[in-house]
């Protein structure tokens, strides 16, 4: 039996209800941890199957598509999970949260949860149906990759130093086929042939010869991107335990939620600091010197990977499951959104503006070429 990709693609992704609410009802007799992992285990397996069977092997030329719809039904189990511990739904996940993932319960667990269940399991089915159209989702994949690494990692770096260290078990290792798979599917988007623009050699000589002071989009985007690098410096000095006044008013007035000790929050930052930061600098030298045409795919990359740690970040400081302690001071509620929401919108108006007028970023056209073709 072969289904369309979309159908084919929910059948496996909505299994993932009946699924998790008999292994809840399965494991509650054994509450073992490894009984925990060897099931998802195997469920990951039966998964691979139905999928074969259901798209009957037509799709498999981009094997891509099996990536997508396995992790279609983990966003799936995702949303099970924040829905639970949100008091929404249960008896769903409530075995494997509290005796494989426990770290899962914390406000950023949560978020996460959310991020993966809606916008992730969104762009699965989007990438799905470019599959069956035979479209191109380069663009969406690689917005899709930033976000998903990026809510991996300080996931994971997150739980081996933070104060839930101590309590990983076995089912803490099925994350790891999940990071390898996602550098895997990483390396062959990358791969795939950009979509050209259709602009003539001349269009994009005079586009390059234009000066930042006469593309004012690009002058307020460079003014955007520097704004946010300071600011990313300066939280990343906060959670360095900066002894400077400001950072020290900063942390306890302000965003408070920076000292949990889960370690997200700090991990995040650092991330910001030592990644995002040096970024945000190569992509103001790229509005400047024309020619850049690592631009436009790092930006969609880096655009998903910020808005994913700002919505995680943002819904974690005003979560009730984070102590009240390190939640948002309600007279700073305005001042921290703002702040945190501009923040995000930068990349995304970076990538946008690459996306909508590519000319400026693309290979410079050698002059003798033009040359030729004027006197043609």
């Amino acid at each position: 039996m072969q289904l369309p990709a979309v159908p084919g693609a929910l059948t496996p992704s909505l299994l993932a209800i009946p699924v998790a609410f008999s292994i809840n009802g399965a494991t509650a007799l054994a509450d073992s941890p490894l009984v925990l992992m060897l099931t998802g285990v195997l469920v990951l397996a039966g998964l691979i199957s139905i999928i074969f069977f259901v798209s009957g092997g037509s799709h498999f030329q981009d094997p891509l598509f099996c990536v997508f719809v396995l992790f279609s039904f983990t966003s799936v189990v995702d949303l099970i999970i924040s829905l639970e511990e949100d008091g929404y739904i249960s008896g769903f996940m409530e075995v494997y949260v509290r005796e494989g993932e426990p770290y899962l319960r914390t406000a950023h667990g949560i978020m996460i949860c959310y991020w993966d269940g809606i916008i992730h399991y969104g762009l699965y089915l989007a990438m799905i149906a470019a599959i069956g159209r035979r479209k191109s989702y380069r663009n969406l994949g690689l917005f899709w990759l930033g976000s998903l690494m990026m809510s991996v990692v300080v996931f994971l770096l997150g739980n081996l130093i933070g104060k839930y260290s101590s309590d990983l078990s076995p089912a803490f290792l099925l994350n790891l086929p999940y990071v390898l798979i996602a550098g895997w599917a990483g390396v062959r988007l990358f791969q795939q042939p950009k979509a050209l623009p259709c602009l003539s050699p001349e269009k994009v000589a005079e586009e390059q010869r234009k000066h930042l002071y006469q593309r004012p989009q690009d002058m307020g985007l460079v003014l955007v991107l520097l704004l946010t690098a300071a600011f990313t410096f300066f939280r990343g000095m906060v959670v360095l335990d900066c002894p400077a006044d400001s950072c020290f008013e900063y942390i306890y007035q302000h965003e408070p939620y920076l000292r949990d000790p889960v370690a997200y929050p700090k991990v995040q930052m650092l991330i910001y600091m030592f990644y995002v930061l040096p970024f945000f600098c190569l992509c103001i030298y790229g509005l400047v010197l024309p020619g850049c045409s690592w631009l436009p795919d790092w930006s969609l990359v880096f655009a998903g990977a910020v808005v994913q740690a700002q919505f995680s970040h943002l819904g974690s400081s005003l979560h009730a499951r984070t102590p009240f302690p390190y939640q948002t001071p309600e007279d700073v509620w305005w001042s921290f959104l703002l702040t945190n929401v501009l923040y995000a919108l930068g990349p995304l108006l970076l990538a946008y503006r690459c996306l909508r007028c590519p000319a400026f970023f693309l290979p410079a056209t050698p002059a003798s070429l033009l040359t030729g073709k004027k006197h043609q």
